[in-house]
């Protein structure tokens, strides 16, 4: 018996230490203690609040105390008389846009990649750039110049530039779902471009010869082959496309709360500024669920594809499609597209920053009083322009300060957990961690930054034999804080572009390594970031953006000493102080859009790349 037990205990020390021996098993588990302590603490603190009675809510619950164990928020969501407009309209609401941007976003996107990717359409460098150029600006920024063109005087207070020359447009169009969804649109078919052509530019154009050699017509080309490629891509768009629709703020705040047009988002911002926490976590649990039905599907369709690798070692070449008579006719509708979505909302907002007073669109109202003008006591309030403000060089300085230094772990880390994903995607190990690192992406930004501030506004403490050891230290007002829910929330972007970098790898280069008894570290260091080294500067791209650009995960947990661009532009707007958040918003793009130019033209970084 004893020989039996010391057997087994023997067995067990070594298979634990045979664990620890692969590198993969190391990563899996420091990546899922980090996941489990970063998304899934904050996710079953926020779950276990809405069971719980707050202390404003003690006197409508009969003999209820405070933190007692309930289910009234939960009855008051789903079964209560404001329920409907509280939940289910705006529940509705929000899955109608959110569906309707998605298609139309992928129609437009993988249209344009292929367009860019596998057709002789001219001017590829101009119209490569200009594409991704909406990624940039914030979307509700873009919400802004929609209103500047179309708001008229019954809703808007003044007018418009449709207005201005006569034409009075209907509030359906400045307002509402038709103006959130075009407007969502023209932001997020980056997206869709970004993943597609990504794709698009690793396949091979020899699997469309050897099918057009087999008699195949080039539509049945683009539905058997080129469509079941990109197939995963386009399904990460439409995943990333959702579920931003989904939980986005600013636009359906704009363009809709004027005319009380609500949606799921607008609501739960409403609860969480009411200080409704209860109410706002359970309304983002319903987005959570909606979110990961999204993903279920997504991976229902895509499987653990194995066939997706297409960098193995070999040459490839890429034949380019002739659009022949349809060349020009499709150049227009393209320069067309471009110029209303991309050019024309740049124009607007430069030319209300000149602006002296908003609406009148004479010449002689034209001023730089708000980007180097002295303080004047009678426009607004005496506050100088942007340029000549002290402040305005602090916020900068902290939104550089945070976007570069968040990106950069965010991308490393993203660049880890892509290689866990994509090389254990037929192993329970992968999917975990896969599932794990999107859950930040399902929680609304807004809850997702007050689940935060909840965590780490008290210390939280545990005592080992009198010993105190902080789990989470108070970090509110810091910019510690700023970059660690930055870093987490950006987890699911970063670890679909290392994963997306990681599938193009055929595991039979690093295979071939360990042959040569290769360690992990210098396969990593000689093959694997190397071969990922332009995604990875891509993905730090297309994170720095996003960063950039946050308000809502933001807004409630910047303090005085660490605001930020979006957070001065969101404050100038709400402020009616539109033309400084023009200019605020002009700068912002401009940072952007120079940091892309300078990575593309230096380190050979493209944003399809990263995705």
């Amino acid at each position: 018996m004893e020989k039996v037990g010391y057997s087994r205990s023997r067995r067990f020390r070594n298979s634990v230490a045979n664990y620890f021996k692969n590198p993969y098993n190391i990563l899996v588990l420091i990546s899922a203690v980090l996941l489990i302590a970063l998304v899934i603490f904050p996710l079953l603190e926020m779950i276990a609040t809405t069971f719980k009675v707050a202390s404003s809510d003690v006197r409508r619950i009969k003999g209820s105390y405070e933190g007692a164990f309930t289910m009234y928020y939960w009855k008051k969501l789903f079964a209560s008389n404001i329920s409907y407009n509280m939940l289910y309209k705006p529940l509705m609401n929000s899955l109608m846009i959110a569906m309707t941007v998605s298609i139309l976003s992928l129609a437009i996107g993988g249209s344009i990649a292929w367009l860019m990717v596998r057709s002789d359409i001219p001017g590829k460098r101009f119209f490569s750039l200009t594409v991704i150029i909406p990624y940039m600006i914030p979307s509700w920024c873009k919400s802004i110049a929609w209103s500047a063109v179309f708001k008229n005087a019954r809703v808007g207070g003044t007018r418009g530039f449709l207005s201005y020359l006569g034409f009075e447009p209907p509030d359906w169009l400045a307002y509402g779902p038709v103006a959130i969804i075009l407007v969502l649109t023209i932001h997020y078919y980056a997206y869709a471009y970004i993943l597609s052509s990504a794709a698009m530019k690793s396949i091979n154009s020899e699997l469309e010869e050897m099918g057009e050699c087999l008699g195949a017509s080039k539509f049945m080309m683009l539905r058997k082959i080129t469509f079941p490629l990109v197939l995963p891509s386009l399904l990460s768009s439409f995943i990333l496309i959702f579920s931003k629709a989904m939980g986005t703020f600013g636009v359906p705040a704009f363009l809709g709360l004027k005319v009380g047009y609500y949606t799921i988002s607008t609501m739960l911002y409403t609860n969480i500024k009411q200080s409704n926490t209860a109410m706002a976590y359970t309304i983002s649990l319903v987005l959570i669920v909606i979110a990961a039905l999204v993903i279920f599907i997504n991976q229902r369709l895509i499987g653990t594809r194995k066939s997706y690798a297409t960098i193995n070692g070999k040459g490839g070449r890429a034949n380019l499609i002739s659009l022949k008579g349809a060349r020009i006719p499709v150049l227009i509708v393209l320069c067309t597209f471009l110029f209303v979505g991309v050019f024309l909302p740049i124009i607007i907002l430069f030319v209300q920053s000149l602006m002296l007073k908003l609406g009148d669109y004479g010449l002689g109202n034209l001023t730089l009083h708000y980007w180097i003008g002295e303080g004047d006591p009678d426009i607004y309030y005496g506050t100088p322009g942007v340029f000549r403000n002290p402040f305005f060089y602090k916020v900068l300085f902290n939104s550089l300060r945070l976007g570069f230094v968040a990106t950069f772990f965010a991308t490393i880390l993203g660049q880890f957990l892509g290689y866990i994903i994509s090389r254990g995607r037929s192993v329970k190990s992968g999917r975990l961690i896969e599932q794990l690192v999107f859950i930040p992406y399902l929680i609304p930004s807004i809850a997702f930054g007050a689940m935060y501030l909840s965590m780490f506004s008290v210390e939280r403490c545990i005592y080992v034999f009198g010993f105190k050891i902080t789990l989470f230290p108070v970090l509110y007002g810091t910019t510690i804080l700023l970059v660690l829910v930055s870093v987490v929330k950006n987890l699911p972007l970063s670890s679909r572009s290392g994963s997306a970098n990681m599938l193009q790898i055929n595991k039979e280069l690093e295979e071939a390594a360990m042959m040569e008894n290769a360690g992990f570290l210098y396969r990593m260091r000689t093959i694997i970031f190397p071969l990922s080294k332009n995604g990875f500067m891509s993905s730090f791209l297309l994170i720095f953006m996003a960063i950039m650009k946050e308000l809502d995960l933001l807004i409630i947990l910047i303090s005085p000493a660490t605001q930020t661009l979006p957070y001065l532009t969101y404050y100038y707007e709400s402020g009616g102080m539109e033309q400084f958040a023009n200019v605020s918003a002009i700068i912002m793009f401009l940072i952007v859009f120079i940091v892309y130019w300078v990575a593309n033209k230096f380190f050979d970084a493209d944003l399809a790349k990263g995705m």
